[in-house]
């Protein structure tokens, strides 16, 4: 979102802003208490998209990048790098003094195993690993790669904010199947996990991690610069409905709220002990993603009629209100107002829905009244809104929509499923990230043409087309080269409809006035502190 609608949301709200006394609580000065945005439901920070396991993985882990709030990649666990041969070969040096959890030294060799893992289920970090010819450990501080091309973003995609994320772990673990569960939570990072205090659907525990020698220098800004820790506990409690986490909050039985609801927002901000802030200027990107091994959506006609079905404006209002603020339509694949935004091939998404024509082309695909298994994520109140209103849509374009109520956890396993509907299968669910996951082709799980590959994002959509321009954006001379290649990109993406962009909502987080150190991003637990 740009600065300026992050500015109208913030003037909107300033009740919220003002300091408050000191609580009553404060006896617990280094115990904090959150309220992430759904519970943890996998543990492994390289096995899934999902925000909250980006936010466990860097309590726990470390990375040996970091991104500051310009997005600029800076040294974490390295203390630097040297480029070399024509920018073939980059060679690592982790920092001095580095350990586990467990009291093992970090060695280049775990780093090495961490990264090959970590690559196999992530975009940017396949991108990286193609352009790889060799990648080792020269010694226990040194990690070497050799390159096959010049390939600039490695700092960006070893220490990138986006999911999953690049987290290093002992080389024990790194050897697991990247496709499966790693079993134990050892990593090198500023907290420690509490496997003993974890309540599935209730309650995760973290600890400081007494050891940890953070950087000295640079701004403490996302997941860069110094981590120092100033709690000795951070307790992460799952409450489902969100009046109950307005109620705690207000109470300071909780003190920190990921994701406040908006019709929750007025209520809050008229509490001069609870501070509300938009910390992430990118905000929240949402999508429907279409299962392409499905009729009808398994033809281009197919998912092409859900272009003139589904309302954008209609989709945000549902959750957001009419304040034209907290919104962002027409949205396309990347992230409005950011360099690779465009408005190009959009058509279809704006202006009155053409639901003649969505049935048209429904017909076109072969469609015949059959059930469309639509997932829907009900403990997240923004999917619960959106689904509600797609549904409306594609009844109205003739579709039989089976509308499937569950929660996160469920639908992130479901959706893995490749078959038929009567076996456990689906035809589209909604989902949101952050925008700055989609500021570029990098690390943008959903305009991929890989659907053909392992790796693949469940939807499975394959396009030559999409595969190519992508790999022509990474070896772009300039930027005006990555626009022009994103705006085909976005035209393309409305010929194969991998997914459906839905519109950007501002998304501000809450927490107590007697928090300090909040930092813009996601949220992180460095630097914080409790007055």
């Amino acid at each position: 979102m740009t600065a300026r609608l992050t500015r109208r949301h913030l003037a909107a709200l300033p009740a919220g802003l003002i300091a408050a006394p000191r609580l009553a609580g404060a006896q617990d000065a280094k115990v904090l208490k959150f309220v992430p945005q759904i519970d943890l439901s996998f543990l492994d920070p390289h096995g899934t998209t999902a925000y909250v396991t980006r936010g466990h993985g860097h309590m726990i882990f470390d990375t040996l990048y970091g991104q500051d709030s310009r997005f600029q990649a800076s040294p974490q666990m390295v203390e630097g790098h040297v480029v070399d041969q024509d920018g073939k070969r980059w060679t690592l040096k982790l920092r001095d003094g580095l350990s586990w959890h467990d009291g093992e030294k970090v060695t280049a060799r775990d780093c090495v195993a961490s990264i090959r893992r970590w690559a196999k289920r992530d975009a940017l970090g396949g991108a990286l690993m193609a352009a790889t010819d060799e990648l080792v450990a020269a010694d226990d501080r040194t990690i070497v790669f050799r390159l096959n091309r010049p390939f600039p973003l490695l700092p960006d995609a070893l220490g990138k904010v986006t999911s999953p994320m690049p987290a290093m772990m002992p080389e024990r673990l790194a050897n697991t199947d990247p496709f499966k569960q790693i079993p134990e939570m050892i990593g090198s990072g500023p907290f420690k996990w509490v496997a003993s205090e974890r309540v599935a659907g209730a309650r995760a525990v973290y600890v400081r991690n007494e050891k940890y020698v953070p950087r000295t220098d640079g701004p403490q800004e996302w997941n860069a610069g110094p981590k120092r820790v100033f709690l000795d506990r951070v307790e992460w409690t799952t409450i489902t409905d969100s009046a109950t986490k307005a109620a705690a909050l207000q109470r300071g039985e909780q003190e920190w709220w990921e994701n406040p609801t908006p019709d929750l927002l007025p209520l809050l901000k008229r509490d001069r002990r609870i501070r509300i802030e938009v910390t992430n200027p990118t905000n929240s990107v949402n999508m429907m993603r279409l299962n392409h091994l499905q009729p009808p959506f398994d033809k281009p006609a197919g998912r092409q009629a859900l272009l003139y079905a589904l309302d954008q404006a209609g989709m945000m209002q549902s959750y957001v209100g009419d304040d034209a603020a907290m919104y962002h339509v027409p949205h396309g694949v990347f992230c409005p107002n950011t360099p690779m935004a465009s408005n190009e091939g959009l058509a279809p998404l704006q202006g009155p829905r053409d639901y003649a024509r969505a049935r048209t082309l429904l017909q076109q695909a072969g469609y015949g009244g059959e059930k469309i298994a639509m997932l829907i994520a009900t403990d997240y109140a923004q999917f619960k809104a959106f689904g509600e209103v797609a549904a409306d849509g594609m009844k109205k374009a003739g579709l039989n929509v089976d509308y499937i109520a569950t929660d996160w956890g469920t639908m992130l396993q479901r959706r893995n499923n490749k078959g038929p509907i009567d076996q456990g299968g689906w035809h589209c669910f909604i989902t949101g990230w952050e925008g700055s996951d989609h500021m570029d082709p990098s690390n943008h799980y959903a305009i991929r043409g890989n659907g053909d590959q392992p790796s693949a994002w469940p939807g499975w959509c394959v396009s030559p087309r999409l595969e190519a321009l992508r790999d022509a954006w990474f070896a772009a001379p300039d930027q005006a080269s990555q626009q022009r290649i994103c705006r085909e990109m976005q035209a393309q993406c409305m010929v194969d409809v991998p997914s459906i962009p839905l519109g950007q909502y501002v998304q501000p987080m809450v927490y107590r006035s007697n928090i300090t150190g909040v930092k813009a991003g996601f949220p992180t637990f460095w630097g914080v502190q409790k007055t």
